[in-house]
């Protein structure tokens, strides 16, 4: 099964990747700490990704892996973070950086989570005056 040119994981694999997540990014990068915004960036995509590539189904991965990433940047003491950087171009950029996550580049998905933590802070900041 697949969506927009990107192949889910075959049902099968599911329990051998769910299996190597838990051991690799989430064991890595959760209960997620404070940390400077570059280093939770990175911690973000890691986890953000991998698990979009076990995800199985066709709808709702993304909105989980959001999920995710919300609990745990507010574990690391970030505002809730705002996802607008990944709509309209930036669902397009979003997107190229789940497809070169596959390759584990996650420079691209770090950087979409560089400009969700800065649009994020600024939005908390705004709300405080």
């Amino acid at each position: 099964m697949g969506k927009g040119g990107f192949q889910f994981a075959h049902a099968r694999l599911i329990r051998g990747l769910m299996a190597e997540l838990e051991r690799g990014a989430l064991r890595q990068h959760t209960p997620c700490r404070p940390a400077g915004d570059a280093a939770l960036a990175l911690a973000l995509a890691e986890v953000h990704a991998e698990l979009i590539l076990v995800h199985p189904f066709r709808e709702g991965n993304g909105r989980l892996a959001r999920l995710l990433s919300l609990l745990m940047a507010l574990q690391a003491g970030l505002p809730p973070l705002d996802f607008s950087p990944m709509l309209g171009r930036g669902r397009r950029i979003y997107i190229g950086a789940i497809h070169a996550a596959m390759g584990r580049d996650y420079l691209p998905l770090v950087a979409v989570f560089e400009k969700i933590i800065e649009r994020s802070w600024r939005r908390a900041a705004s709300n405080t005056r």
